[in-house]
């Protein structure tokens, strides 16, 4: 059975229903007012009284703006976020086949006509966001990329995000943050173009205007705080792992980051490295972790590697990093899990950079029933079919009984009509014989 030597105490918090009265009514008004509403929220939350739409002289000017070591970090980013994509993109195919004498069927991989990015803002300039959701739907095909982000007062967005959006394929930008962005992306505001999907993560406005909008528009994940989960053996690194927990528990005060490993030893030191390399931090990552640490840290002492593995894809975590020995094994043993990192040479930190893989994740175990945002969020698989006159005499009849048994007429009229047609001289058995429930036999009996 797993030992929790230290178990999560989060603080209670009443339900929020405020925050989804506020998204609800604010959506509402910018239906009904439209981009004047979404200026007027602008200038109220962000300062910003100039234009929405990114001119593309600001576009083309914000590496200008940039340190040069800055741009070149973001195009060392943005080239293997891309060659990662592309390479999911050709993992997956179109094909035809013919299932039967005369049926072929088929699948076509079409991309969605327009994605909205959403790339937050707030205290850090997510430019590793805008190239994960942009880049990503470029890869995919996509040709119409549009992006909202909020504006940082009178300076307008981070020159950073431009530089990541213009280099990742954006087509257009909106200087528009929180609910308002989500809903012009939704509404097609600015730009007369509304989105097929939105993608990209945000704060539980943002969050909460996306699920309210599922259905009127595709989304990718209703994202929580930020999860990572370490799984360490005895041969693991303590240091290497405080410091892995405390970077990234520095994303929000209520970011669970747990710990489960086969080693008392681990386990213990861990522990003790973990206050100290907090409280390194320089402030407001600090007083962050350490809230997040004290109300939502867990340190898990199982019985061995199969263990392990069973109470991690019941956390189903976001980020799943192993300080282990035999890679291997945990690798086609785990099942749950945003993204997976192998052994200590890498961290999370390289997977939200600039590694490759994409970081926009499942939380909240999601990671039971999704994957992580890639290639195929923005394509849609359609399949097809095709028959001659020879498999409609196969397959209606077939059909036509199957209508029957499930009290459909008119579906198997559909095939009467074609075997009447292509067959008029033939008869087929279209009826469903009377189907008598076990009950039923009971009954009568």
């Amino acid at each position: 059975m797993p030992k929790y030597l230290k178990k999560a105490n989060p603080p209670v918090v009443a339900t929020d229903s405020e925050s989804v009265k506020r998204v609800s009514k604010t959506l509402d008004d910018i239906r009904k007012r439209g981009e004047s509403e979404v200026r007027a929220l602008n200038l109220a939350f962000d300062r910003w009284d100039g234009d929405v739409v990114v001119s593309d002289s600001a576009l083309d000017s914000a590496e200008k703006r940039l340190p040069v070591t800055v741009a070149d970090d973001l195009r060392f980013a943005h080239a293997r976020v891309t060659a990662f994509a592309a390479r999911q993109r050709d993992s997956i195919s179109e094909f035809e086949m013919e299932l039967a004498d005369g049926l072929f069927v088929g699948q076509r991989l079409v991309p969605v006509s327009t994605a909205g990015c959403y790339v937050p803002g707030g205290r850090y300039a997510h430019a590793a966001s805008a190239i994960m959701s942009a880049a990503t739907a470029k890869a995919a095909g996509v040709e119409n990329i549009i992006a909202a982000t909020p504006p940082g007062g009178e300076f307008g967005i981070h020159p950073a995000i431009l530089f990541a959006l213009k280099l990742s394929g954006a087509t257009t930008v909106l200087a528009a943050g929180g609910i308002q962005g989500i809903a012009s992306l939704a509404f097609g505001l600015f730009t007369g173009e509304k989105a097929d999907i939105i993608v990209g993560p945000g704060n539980r406005y943002v969050a909460e205007a996306k699920r309210l909008l599922f259905g009127e528009v595709g989304i990718d994940v209703i994202a929580g705080p930020t999860e990572s989960l370490v799984i360490a053996d005895e041969s693991a690194d303590e240091h290497l792992i405080a410091a892995d927990l405390a970077g990234q528990a520095e994303h929000g005060i209520d970011s669970p980051v747990w710990l489960i490993t086969t080693s008392r030893r681990v386990a213990e030191a861990v522990l003790n490295e973990m206050p100290g390399t907090i409280a390194a931090l320089p402030e407001p990552a600090r007083s962050v972790a350490e809230q997040a640490w004290s109300h939502y840290g867990e340190v898990v002492l199982v019985d061995g590697r199969d263990e392990a593995c069973r109470v991690s894809d019941r956390y189903a975590p976001e980020h799943l990093h192993v300080h282990a020995q035999h890679l291997d094994w945990w690798l086609q043993n785990l099942k749950n899990y945003g993204s997976l990192f192998l052994g200590e040479e890498t961290t999370v930190t390289f997977g939200d950079k600039c590694s490759g893989p994409n970081h926009i994740l499942p939380t909240r175990s999601g990671a039971r029933y999704t994957g992580g945002l890639s290639v195929a969020k923005f394509i849609k698989v359609l399949t097809w079919q095709r028959m001659n006159q020879q498999s409609v005499s196969e397959v209606a009849p077939v059909a036509a009984r199957i209508s029957r048994l499930e009290g459909m007429e008119g579906h198997a009229r559909s095939g009467d009509i074609r075997l009447q047609k292509y067959f008029p001289n033939r008869r087929f058995d279209v009826m469903c014989p009377s189907v008598v429930r076990t009950r039923d036999r009971e009954n009568a009996g």
